[in-house]
Order: C-alpha cells, then structure tokens, then sequence
C-alpha cells in the first residue's frame, strides 16, 4: 500500500493528472473576478474583517451596473450608426438614463462633450415661423399711444 501511496504523492509534485481549477466567479456565474476583489477589499483596510460573501456581491453589483452602462452604450452608438463605443456614447447612455445619470452625477467623462440642449427661450416663435412659411412678413406690435402724464 505504501507504494501506491508514494505514486500519488509523486504524480501530485511531478505534474501528473490535475483536476482543473474552479474559480470562485465561476461557482458564482459571474464574469468580474470574485477572488481580486476579495484582495481589494481586504488589502484596502475597509473592515477589520471581510466575509466570504461580500466579495461576491459586490462582483455582481459592479457586472450588473458595467452590463446596464454597456447596453445603454451600445445602444447610443448603434442611434448614431457607429460599430464602436467611443466616451461620447458612454455619456449620453449615462445623462440620458435618470437612475444612472442621478448615480454619476458628479462624474466628468473625458471626450464625452454635453447632452445637446437648447433652451426653449431662444427657440423663434412658432407664430412668426407659420409666418414667414406663409409669405406674409410678421406683424409688428402696434405702438399704443401713452395718455398725457397726470399732475
């Protein structure tokens, strides 16, 4: 028995067949690296300790908040008929969406520019546009005529 014993000791340092590895992102079907963050978290000093579920959690949290930006991304990008995500996209995916836009608010996105707005103020008036559309040149308010100043 202990030669057999010995070859499996021997097979284990030399190499032998190995089982193939599981990673906790795996076990947890996620694709954020659940191992690293666990690191993060406890070289970071957040905590005195770290339980064996927070690094999973908050994987999932930060994959599902890069899938919801992405998407949103993709999807500018694909309005704008471009096959790739430039920071442009990534702005107006973020400031167009109310929850991710309130959860970025204070965030500059370098090359993203601003969210094209004109304000309704200095926008012509629809009455002179009908106008102008008619033919007819737009009417000027009419001068009133002030009364004699009262002593």
């Amino acid at each position: 028995m202990d030669g057999s014993k010995a070859k499996k000791v021997a097979a284990k340092k030399f190499g032998g067949p190995r089982k193939k590895s599981v990673t906790k992102s795996i076990k947890a079907g996620l694709q954020f690296p659940v191992g690293r963050i666990g690191r993060y978290l406890k070289k970071g000093r957040y905590a005195q300790r770290v339980g064996s579920g927070a690094p999973v959690y908050l994987a999932a949290v930060l994959e599902y908040l890069a899938a919801e930006v992405l998407e949103l991304a993709g999807n500018a990008a694909k309005d704008n008929k471009k096959t790739r995500i430039v920071p442009r996209h990534l702005l107006l995916a973020i400031r167009n969406d109310q929850e991710l836009g309130r959860l970025l608010s204070g965030v500059t996105i370098a090359h993203g520019g601003v969210i094209p707005n004109i304000n309704p103020v200095l926008l012509p008036k629809k009455a002179a546009e009908k106008a102008e559309k008619a033919g007819a040149a737009p009417k000027s308010p009419k001068k009133t005529t002030k009364s004699p100043k009262k002593a």
